[in-house]
């Protein structure tokens, strides 16, 4: 396990600021969910996660991301924690360990493995406003000592800042990986943000989602879905695997 090796893998400098360190894992490490459909487990521990994202050039869903991105982080020197989240739902929020992220110097919250959300840190003790790239991002008290964060006004999930250890997460990361009820095991999924947009590959759908334009969408063959993943997300695939559990259309 290298640091040194890690921060090449993401074009950053280990004298980066948090912010810079955020976003070049953002655009380099795709939130990725291929490994559930070709029935590969990786196991939540540091060196499985490391090996993941810099040897194999690969991603990984918010577990995995973000659990790579702590071990990074802690090596670089800073004060980092892994908590657990609930996604909210149409329904109200999900169950705890549904979603990991993390709290750098005790009142940061870094998350680089939530797809589409914050591309900087934000401030958990700041009830203020905080503009981001991707949109407005707020902080509310919430019960039991937890915080709602919201993006432009809609909630996205709910934090409880306590410590986690990732033993913590393993029985939903296998929930997740496993049940066919899950949300990333119906359909393939590959997005990583760009230096002016954020670019989705979900099933055979391309989706360009640029900072300030309107979205594009078109469907793509397989050999085109292979050559995206290839040269857009930097997975090399024989063939394209079949969904773990399909939904019925």
């Amino acid at each position: 396990m290298d640091a040194t090796a890690y921060l090449a893998r993401i074009g950053a400098d280990a004298d980066d600021p948090l912010e810079v360190l955020m976003a070049r894992h953002l655009e380099a490490v795709p939130f990725e969910n291929l490994s559930i459909h070709e029935r590969d487990h990786v196991p939540l521990e540091d060196p499985a996660l490391v090996e993941k994202v810099v040897d194999r050039g690969r991603g990984g869903f918010c577990y995995e991301l973000n659990g790579a991105f702590a071990w990074l982080l802690g090596e670089l020197g800073w004060d980092v924690t892994r908590c657990s989240a609930r996604v909210a739902t149409p329904d109200g929020f999900s169950f705890p360990g549904d979603h990991m992220g993390l709290i750098v110097g005790g009142g940061t919250l870094v998350d680089v493995g939530f797809g589409r959300f914050a591309v900087g840190p934000l401030d958990l003790h700041s009830r203020d406003e905080q503009p981001d790239r991707a949109g407005v991002f707020t902080v509310a008290d919430a019960p039991d000592g937890e915080l709602d964060v919201s993006w432009d006004g809609k909630p996205q999930y709910r934090v409880d800042p306590r410590e986690r250890s990732l033993a913590d997460f393993v029985p939903m990361a296998w929930w997740h990986r496993t049940s066919p009820t899950s949300p990333f095991t119906a359909s393939l999924l590959a997005s990583r943000l760009t230096p002016t947009a954020r670019v989705t590959l979900s099933g055979d759908q391309f989706i360009e989602t640029p900072d300030d334009g309107e979205r594009t969408q078109r469907t793509l063959s397989t050999d085109e879905q292979l050559a995206t993943y290839r040269d857009v997300f930097g997975i090399a695939l024989g063939a394209v695997p079949p969904a773990l559990h399909p939904r019925e259309s």
